[in-house]
């Protein structure tokens, strides 16, 4: 079966009682048993549910993995795996990930005795010189949010393998239409389903995939113990948006290469960051593991904060909202928005400067949103 084919139809069946070709919403929290000891493979809706089984199956098969498993947010998709860990454990991870991450890394985990390096995970070098005899997790975010840097995975794996790592890759922004990152010997692959897979706006959701059974096997008891899991009419519409994830990538990045060009043409750009551009430090990397680079854009204005703010309060198409990956183009001031808790000292030396714009492209005529966003400019 192919990728598009997949995408479509893996692990999606018509449903046997009533041959509805779309999955049913089974929308209950319990289920009746056959007898003391025997159900149907269902008891409790945290522990498992068949809306949520199908989701879980069919995001698996088209990631190319095993096993997949659903939870509430991508943040408890998160928080599940590094539960794989324990006090005194240590981490190194991408230095540009998403402010909700190193958040809950820093002033959640610490407090539990996990510790953290940030570097940059595309000098694999750098990476190199921060692992310690107590380093148990590699995790890496590719492309970054919000700087576009891109992580060559096969490098990144070496070293895992070397140091007996747990080898975690957050997708988000490419999906596993443009990357499937367990092809390059992942062992945890990590969607906010908020974003791109369902692409809607219309839900909050998560996944962890995997190859590896006794990963599973944990996040499972995780997703059980803990119930932090997305429900039935969520994993139902996530279903439903997952069907036309293909063709809307395809538009997300042919849309995304247009604003890109635009963008670093502009007199009032001072750069541009988008892995389609030959411009950017890891564009050959991006090429050769990535079959497309998305609709996820950042730049910086040569105004600074001032300049940032007028662009987005004067945008008529493009939306001011703190998400991505949805239909409509949404933009984002980092540094006063979703960075707005990382420390300035600390968001400056990663490069997420004050007059830093992230742009989630959508799937509009592109000559509206660059019509829109030159109009904008000019008052910037």
């Amino acid at each position: 079966m192919k990728f598009d084919t997949k995408v479509v139809r893996a692990k999606i069946k018509p449903d046997s009682d009533t041959g509805a070709i779309i999955p049913p919403i089974y929308q209950t929290a319990t289920y009746v048993l056959d007898e003391v000891g025997k159900d149907k493979g269902f008891d409790y809706t945290r522990s498992a549910n068949p809306t949520r089984q199908i989701l879980e199956e069919n995001l698996a098969a088209i990631e190319g993995g095993k096993y997949g498993i659903c939870f509430a947010s991508g943040m408890a998709a998160i928080d599940s795996c590094l539960k794989l860990l324990k006090s005194g454990d240590h981490v190194v991870c991408s230095d540009d990930v998403y402010g909700g991450v190193s958040r809950y890394f820093n002033n959640v985990l610490n407090k539990y005795g996990l510790s953290f390096t940030y570097v940059d995970t595309s000098r694999p070098e750098k990476v190199r010189k921060a692992i310690t005899l107590k380093t148990k997790m590699l995790w890496i975010e590719t492309p970054t949010n919000p700087l576009l840097k891109v992580t060559d995975l096969k490098a990144m794996g070496k070293i895992a393998k070397k140091y007996n790592l747990y080898y975690a890759v957050d997708s988000t922004f490419a999906t596993p239409v443009f990357l499937r990152p367990l092809e390059f010997g992942v062992d945890i692959v990590v969607h906010s389903t908020t974003k791109y897979i369902s692409g809607h706006n219309q839900l909050i959701g998560g996944i962890i995939i995997t190859n590896r059974q006794d990963i599973s096997k944990a996040m499972k008891f995780i997703q059980k113990t803990i119930g932090a899991v997305p429900s039935p009419f969520d994993c139902w519409l996530t279903l439903l948006g997952v069907k036309t994830l293909s063709l809307r990538m395809q538009r997300h990045d042919a849309n995304g290469r247009i604003v890109a060009e635009f963008l670093e043409n502009h007199p009032k750009v001072a750069r541009v960051s988008y892995p389609g551009l030959s411009s950017h430090p890891q564009h050959q990397i991006a090429k050769k593991q990535m079959s497309g680079f998305g609709g996820m854009i950042s730049f910086e204005l040569k105004g600074g904060i001032s300049a940032g703010k007028h662009l987005m309060n004067n945008v008529k198409l493009c939306l001011l909202a703190e998400s991505l990956g949805a239909v409509e183009t949404m933009i984002t001031h980092p540094a006063t928005m979703t960075h707005a808790e990382v420390p300035k000292k600390e968001r400056l030396a990663r490069g997420l400067t004050d007059g830093l714009v992230r742009i989630s492209v959508g799937i509009e005529d592109p000559d509206d949103i660059v019509k829109d966003l030159k109009q904008a400019l000019k008052k910037a």
